[in-house]
């Protein structure tokens, strides 16, 4: 029994990590990640992450009276692919996004970041292609939200999109909209519990955490998990065990 037992112990204290150690086992690419995003998980639910927004197949959106463009007037009317856990916050723990690589060279030149531990690492393959880290989202919303982290203001902060996408930004945060803190939560703490990869700050998980309780999954919401279970191998039990059974 002094055998069996700690083996036992073990197990049972190592199954959750193994069973969150179980990512995108399926999406390849970013760009494949892409495709599937609009052509199945939003192919009949086109509406945009963070401002509500309706787009069209071919991902053109038109924008409300009322909302301001403040920067990026070419980005404005399209619909881009938001890693709502930023690239950065994950990538910089490879090594070769910090210090490059052998293969990383380009024109004689070596080179680093993204786009070189994206040639050369299937494991950050699978997490920036991740769908359910990936929201479609208004491109100027994209571009300003940038890798910036999420926090709470008070009303005093600005609204640079105007009063038709209340999401509030001041110096390196943002405050997203009610409607988006949900989903924002169980997605950045699913991708804590996925990869090793990555890990959140004390504070930005007691805030997740926190939004995880207050704003419960919608019914889109958990469509959507349902959805890249199917094409992508594996859920997102943060969301799932929250939504009815089917």
């Amino acid at each position: 029994m002094r055998l069996i037992v700690p083996f036992l112990l073990c197990s049972i204290l190592l199954l959750p990590s193994a069973v969150f150690s179980r990512g995108n086992t399926k999406i390849e690419t970013y760009q494949q990640a892409k495709k599937v995003l609009y052509q199945v998980i939003y192919r009949d639910h086109r509406i945009t992450f963070y401002c509500n927004f309706p787009f069209e197949k071919n991902r053109f959106v038109r924008l409300p009276d009322g909302f301001i463009v403040p920067r990026h007037p070419d980005r404005a009317n399209r619909v881009e692919t938001e890693h709502v856990v930023p690239v950065e916050n994950f990538g910089k723990a490879f090594p070769e996004w910090r210090e490059g690589h052998e293969q990383c060279v380009a024109d004689g030149r070596p080179f680093k970041g993204r786009k070189c531990v994206e040639l050369v690492n299937e494991e950050f393959r699978r997490m920036e292609s991740d769908l359910h880290n990936l929201y479609p989202s208004v491109g100027v919303v994209n571009a300003m939200r940038g890798n910036k982290n999420f926090q709470m203001f008070g009303p005093s902060a600005a609204l640079p999109f105007g009063p038709t996408c209340p999401m509030r930004m001041e110096n390196r945060s943002v405050e997203p909209p009610k409607e988006a803190r949900g989903p924002i939560a169980r997605t950045y703490l699913y991708m804590e519990a996925t990869y090793q990869n990555y890990h959140m700050s004390s504070q930005q998980r007691r805030l997740m955490e926190a939004w995880d309780r207050e704003y419960p999954p919608t019914e889109w919401e958990c469509e959507r998990a349902r959805r890249i279970r199917k094409v992508q191998g594996n859920g997102n039990s943060f969301v799932e065990d929250k939504c009815p059974k089917e």
